[in-house]
């Protein structure tokens, strides 16, 4: 895939898991009126490793995250895209911009899923849910820990990726899983790294209520 349009951003796209923005730089503005007239509206998504969502001067990563536009609402002076992240991409070679960040990409093959897996997947969608809810006390939460899930297992397998309370940096190391097997490990080890970090902020937080009381 030569010259696809690419929008860095400062978190992780996860294939089958929603994305909405709100754009409003003239150069992604350029881009977006440019997808519309595409007969398959989409574009590249990489996590920015340094550097800012706007103006420019980024620091990139080479592994991302096709998005395809569902629909486009314009504001005053910006546009709301909702957008649904697709097939994994390695970014080959990044091109001058035109005006928005270009560049070739190769496809990242599909996870495959094995029936195996499934009491694992089973248990990691406990854990997942079970760590959501903690972040929700916290007002961290990225998705309602009881949204419904694909029923497809590799699809919800990536929705419970996004719906985890991890920092951008375990998301893009789950990105890169290779297997299902892999992916499905980590999620389960991060989660429940990250479970008794959010049991004990959540009882500080709720001392600091009684003592505010």
């Amino acid at each position: 895939m030569d010259a696809v349009p690419m929008f860095p951003l400062g978190s992780v796209l996860f294939p089958h898991t929603p994305l909405a923005l709100r754009v409003f730089e003239p150069r992604y503005l350029t881009m977006i009126g440019r997808l519309l007239d595409a007969e398959d509206p989409s574009f590249g998504v990489v996590l920015i490793e340094r550097g800012f969502e706007a103006g420019g001067g980024d620091e990139r990563a080479m592994l991302g995250t096709m998005a395809r536009i569902v629909r486009v609402e314009a504001g005053a002076a910006d546009l709301f895209v909702i957008a649904v992240g697709d097939e994994r991409v390695a970014v080959d070679r990044w091109g001058d911009d035109d005006p928005h960040p270009i560049a070739d990409l190769s496809p990242v093959p599909p996870l495959e899923w094995d029936d195996a897996l499934l009491p694992l997947r089973r248990e990691v969608e406990r854990i997942v849910r079970r760590v959501a809810t903690l972040a929700s006390v916290l007002d961290e939460a990225r998705w309602d820990p009881d949204a419904e899930l694909a029923d497809d297992p590799v699809a919800s397998t990536w929705q419970l990726a996004a719906m985890a309370p991890l920092g951008e940096y375990d998301r893009f190391r789950l990105l890169g899983a290779t297997t299902l097997e892999g992916l499905i490990g980590m999620l389960r080890q991060m989660c429940l790294d990250e479970e008794p970090v959010l049991i004990a902020r959540a009882a500080d937080a709720a001392d600091t209520d009684d003592d505010d009381a």
